[in-house]
């Protein structure tokens, strides 16, 4: 019980010490769903300050992600500490109709650490700098994306024991998220040479020609080099986002390296205009 309090006295001053700092972001619950917080490293402690809200997490596997539900009443506030001692904390507040139901919340968000950590200055300066805090966002929810068990249609094509399918687009912030998949059927590996998404345009007058615009990844989750006979391979692609015209549309290429089996696979500008 000793040993507690002075945790406990240790966390708190550490949380005031920091609250000083930093003006805390605000994030809405309600009782009918489920808000998800995503954190860089598991969560071993989270405590809200009102009874009204309920964060619950993973007590006995430490996990990366935690729900919070709230029940009418007062704003109160939300201490999060992660697995290396991070200290995360967020006014909570009840909201019935509900915006966002998911936060992927960045390394650079935590308000402290609640061991102090003893480094130069100039090192501490040149390690933030290399945090690359959009690709960490990237990676986190295009796992999350992975882990959803949804479609945007019927997007696929076959060869030789081959299928290329597009399950989903995501339009999240500033990019489509395209989540792919691809099978081997066929009784032989298949090596990846490359897989290109670009843009086609129709172009009108008597001699009718097609003109292709490749679209550059900012991020790619998971592409594999080699997909094994038998296996399936879930991945994505993180493009910025566009939209088309009607005489235009995405071809997503799947190209095998030493091999031939090839697919062009046509995405309609009806799914890359309303994406999920």
């Amino acid at each position: 019980m000793k040993k507690y309090i002075i945790i406990s006295a240790f966390i708190i001053s550490a949380f005031a010490k920091a609250q000083t700092d930093k003006v805390l972001d605000t994030i809405y619950a309600n009782d009918t769903k489920n808000v998800a917080l995503f954190f860089p490293e598991p969560i071993r402690q989270g405590i809200t300050g009102s009874d009204n809200f309920v964060f619950s997490y993973n007590r006995e596997k430490e996990q990366y992600f935690g729900l919070l539900q709230a029940k009418p009443g007062k704003e109160s506030n939300l201490l999060v500490i992660n697995r290396n001692g991070a200290i995360f904390s967020y006014i909570v507040r009840y909201k019935k109709q509900l915006s966002k139901l998911n936060y992927f919340i960045p390394v650079t968000n935590s308000i402290g650490n609640e061991k102090p950590i003893v480094t130069d200055s100039i090192q501490v300066v040149t390690s933030e700098k290399n945090i690359d805090n959009r690709t960490y966002y990237y990676q986190k929810f295009c796992s999350y994306l992975l882990n959803r068990n949804q479609r945007v249609g019927r997007i696929k094509k076959r060869t030789q024991g081959i299928v290329l399918n597009v399950e989903n687009i995501v339009f999240d912030k500033e990019e489509l998220y395209f989540v792919i998949q691809i099978e081997n059927n066929s009784s032989m590996d298949y090596d990846l040479n490359f897989l290109n998404l670009s843009i086609e345009t129709r172009q009108k007058g008597k001699k009718k020609s097609l003109q292709s615009l490749y679209q550059e990844p900012i991020y790619k989750h998971y592409l594999p080099s080699k997909i094994a006979e038998g296996k399936m391979v879930r991945f994505i692609y993180v493009m910025p986002k566009f939209s088309l015209s009607n005489d235009r549309r995405a071809i997503l290429e799947l190209n095998e390296k030493d091999g031939e089996r090839n697919i062009k696979l046509n995405i309609s500008h009806r799914y890359i205009n309303n994406p999920n």
